[in-house]
C-alpha cells in the first residue's frame, strides 16, 4: 500500500514538550547529531535476529507517515518511521532526515520505483538501468545521515506482477546499495506473505539482508504461514493496521464494511502483542499504517487520524504497547452505528426521501462530554489497487437534526445509488473516534 496523506499543520491536539516518553540519552543525542552515519546491522542471536545500531541493540517502535510532524510520533513513544518515496513535492528528505535526528527518531527511507501495474517494463533494459541510476543517486544523497536506517527497494513491486525479472531488478540495486553504504542494510517492502514468492525472491534476489512483508487481516495468520514454509530468516512488517478494504464483508451492491474506530483499536492491540511481539526472534521490527490520515475507499479506513487531526483510539493503543502507559486523555470509544434500526451486518436499503434514525453507541472513559458530527457521502467507485491514490467521494447534503445522545433524523437522498453514512464523536480535547455504514437508496414508491 503506497500513501498519498493529508496532514493538517494545525492539528487540534497539542502535546507538551516536556512530556516526552523517552528522553535520548546524552551518547544517543549526541549520535543523532552526529554528520557521520551510525551503522545498522543484523546480528544472528541465541534467541533470533537483533538489529544493532551503532553496535547497540535497537528496537524499533515504527509507524508508516509521509510528513515533518515527527515530534508527534516521538511523544507516544514511537522511534523510526518509513517513507514511500525518498523525495517528492510534499517530502523534503534531507529535512526529514534532520528534523528526525532532533527528535531521535530514525528513518527507513523507501527507494520509489515504478511497479509493473503502473506500465514499467522490467524486460527494458535501458529503462531499467536508468532506474539503478536514480536509486544510486538517491543513496549517494542520502547515505550518510545518523538518522538513516536502512533502504527499502520499492513498495509492493510484487503487487499483482508477472514479471519476475522485477526481482533481478532489486538485487541488482541492493548490490549497487552495498557497494556505496556499508552502513545500512537493505530490503524489499513486499505484498502479502507467500511460499512462492520467497522461492522467487530466493532464487532472484539473495542480496537483500532481510525481506519486509506488509500484510493487514493476514497479519493474524502470518505466523503459521512462517511455520508452514520453515521460512527462518528475519523480516520485518513495514505496513500493518486495519484489517484491509478487500478483506471484509461488503454488501450485495459491493461497498466494503469498515469496522468502527474502537474495532480497529482492539485489532491494533491484539495484532501487535499477538504477532509483532510474540515473534520477535524473527520479526526486527514493524511499522503500523497509517500515522496519519488519507483516503482509501474511505476517508477514515486506514488513518490513526481524522482529516481534522483529532487522535484516535489507535494512536492510543500504540503509545500503550510502546511505552506501557495509556494517554491520561482517552479517545472516545465507538462500538456501533445504526440507521434504520439495522446495524452494518444488514444490508441497510432506504427509500429514496424517506425519513429515518441513527443511532451510535458511543462512551468516554474520561466521562468527556461529546459531540457528534454526522455526514452523507456517496460511495466511493474506486478501484484502485495498492494505495493508489484515490478521488474523495462528494458529500451529499441532506436534511438532518442531530436529536441528541448519538441520535439522528435524516432525510435519505433524492437520488437512488449507493452512500455512506459517516459519524465522528469528538470529546472536546482533540480526541475523536468514529463509525461509517454503507446503504442504498432505493426508489420512492408511486
Amino acid at each position: 500500500m503506497g500513501l498519498q496523506v493529508s496532514w493538517r499543520s494545525g492539528m487540534v491536539y497539542v502535546f507538551s514538550l516536556c512530556c516526552l516518553i523517552f528522553p535520548l540519552s546524552q551518547a544517543w543525542a549526541s549520535q543523532m547529531s552526529s554528520t557521520r552515519p551510525i551503522p545498522v546491522e543484523i546480528v544472528k542471536t541465541d534467541v533470533g535476529y537483533q538489529l544493532l545500531r551503532g553496535g547497540q541493540p535497537y528496537q524499533i517502535r515504527g509507524a508508516g507517515m509521509d510528513t515533518n510532524e515527527i515530534a508527534n510520533l516521538a511523544r507516544i513513544g514511537g522511534n523510526s518511521l518509513r517513507t514511500w518515496v525518498v523525495g517528492s513535492e510534499e517530502l523534503n528528505a534531507r529535512q526529514l532526515l534532520d528534523e528526525a535526528a532532533e527528535y531521535g527518531v530514525t528513518v527507513a527511507l523507501c527507494l520509489d520505483l515504478e511497479p509493473e501495474r503502473h506500465g514499467f517494463d522490467y524486460d527494458d533494459e535501458d529503462a531499467v538501468a536508468r532506474q539503478l541510476e536514480y536509486a544510486r543517486r538517491e543513496v549517494t544523497k542520502y547515505k550518510d545521515h545518523p538518522a538513516l536506517l536502512f533502504w527499502i527497494i520499492g513498495n509492493e513491486l510484487n503487487h499483482s506482477y508477472t514479471n519476475p525479472r522485477v526481482f533481478n531488478a532489486i538485487n541488482e540495486i541492493s548490490e549497487m546499495i552495498h557497494a556505496v553504504d556499508e552502513n545500512h542494510p537493505t530490503t524489499a517492502a513486499l505484498s502479502g506473505f507467500s511460499g512462492e514468492m520467497l522461492a522467487v525472491i530466493e532464487e532472484r534476489a539473495p542480496d537483500l539482508d532481510f525481506l519486509s512483508f506488509q500484510l493487514y487481516g493476514a497479519l493474524d495468520s502470518l505466523p503459521q504461514q512462517i511455520s508452514d514454509t520453515a521460512f527462518d530468516k528475519p523480516f520485518m512488517v513495514t505496513e500493518w493496521g486495519a484489517t484491509g478494504h478487500w478483506e471484509v464483508r461488503t454488501t450485495a451492491w459491493g461497498a466494503p464494511v469498515e469496522m468502527t474506530s474502537s474495532e480497529k483499536a482492539q485489532r491494533f492491540l491484539q495484532r501487535y502483542e499477538s504477532v509483532i511481539a510474540a515473534n520477535s526472534a524473527q520479526i526486527i521490527g514493524s511499522y503500523v499504517f497509517l500515522f496519519g490520515q488519507k483516503q482509501e475507499r474511505t476517508p477514515t479506513w486506514y488513518g490513526m487520524l481524522l482529516e481534522d487531526g483529532a487522535i484516535t483510539e489507535s494512536i492510543d493503543v500504540m503509545q500503550y504497547v510502546w511505552t506501557g502507559e495509556w494517554p491520561e486523555n482517552r479517545a472516545p470509544s465507538v462500538t456501533g452505528l445504526v440507521l434504520d434500526g439495522k446495524a452494518s451486518d444488514h444490508d441497510v436499503t432506504v427509500k429514496a426521501g424517506g425519513e429515518y434514525e441513527a443511532r451510535v453507541q458511543a462512551g468516554d472513559e474520561n466521562k468527556d462530554a461529546l459531540t457528534y458530527r454526522w455526514v452523507v457521502m456517496r460511495e466511493s467507485q474506486a478501484t484502485e489497487e495498492g494505495g493508489d491514490p484515490e478521488v474523495v467521494p462528494a458529500i451529499v447534503e441532506v436534511p438532518k437534526r442531530d436529536t441528541g445522545n448519538g441520535s439522528l433524523h435524516l432525510v435519505a437522498p433524492a437520488e437512488p445509488g449507493a452512500y455512506r453514512l459517516f459519524v465522528y464523536v469528538y470529546d472536546g480535547d482533540g480526541r475523536a473516534g468514529h463509525a461509517n455504514l454503507p446503504f442504498l437508496v432505493d426508489s420512492a414508491p408511486r
